[in-house]
């Protein structure tokens, strides 16, 4: 059971959800399959078929990329994708601090931001595209990039609007910190 949350003003509301089927390495998870894997296994890697252990938080994001309906395929390469696209995320919401405050936006900048907190709250109205919600966070980041190596600019409420929504999207709605 994944979890995902829907913020709503100050009020949180919590909806559990049940993924569809879970393979691994292509094939049907279950005991008698002999490819059964357990949290704690994924959480120590003491399993045949995995090549380390992996966060908690890197079987999150991993879930949360693939939409709840469709089939969540567990490798050892797809976790390891999943453990570097996490990294970028969080890496992503820290540089959002050595962002420097310009006087105006960039008009691409200015865009992206004002029509971001939409795209995003659109992407869990459309039946929890968390996978869509990760790709615009993604651009999220990429934007953040150009700022802080000064390819473009961002006046103070752009940014207080861009850090509002990472954090709020990332930490309070997809639950990964």
């Amino acid at each position: 059971i994944a979890q995902a949350q829907a913020s709503m003003g100050h009020q949180a509301v919590r909806y559990w959800m049940h993924n569809n089927m879970i393979t691994i390495n292509g094939q049907k998870m279950g005991k008698s399959y002999n490819n059964f894997i357990t949290l704690e296994q994924f959480f120590t890697g003491q399993h045949e078929l995995l090549t380390k252990a992996f966060a908690p938080m890197t079987i999150r994001f991993f879930i949360l990329s693939a939409h709840y309906r469709g089939t969540v395929d567990f490798s050892s390469e797809a976790l390891e994708a999943a453990e570097k696209g996490f990294a970028r995320l969080m890496q992503g919401l820290k540089d959002l601090k050595r962002v420097q405050v310009a006087k105006g936006s960039s008009p691409e900048v200015e865009k992206f931001v004002s029509t971001l907190g939409q795209k995003l709250y659109d992407a869990m109205n459309d039946d929890l595209q968390t996978p869509i919600v990760i790709s615009l966070l993604f651009e999220a980041c990429h934007q953040v990039n150009l700022i802080a190596s000064r390819k473009a600019k961002i006046s103070q409420a752009h940014l207080d609007e861009l850090s509002q929504l990472m954090h709020t999207f990332t930490e309070d709605i997809l639950g990964l910190t």
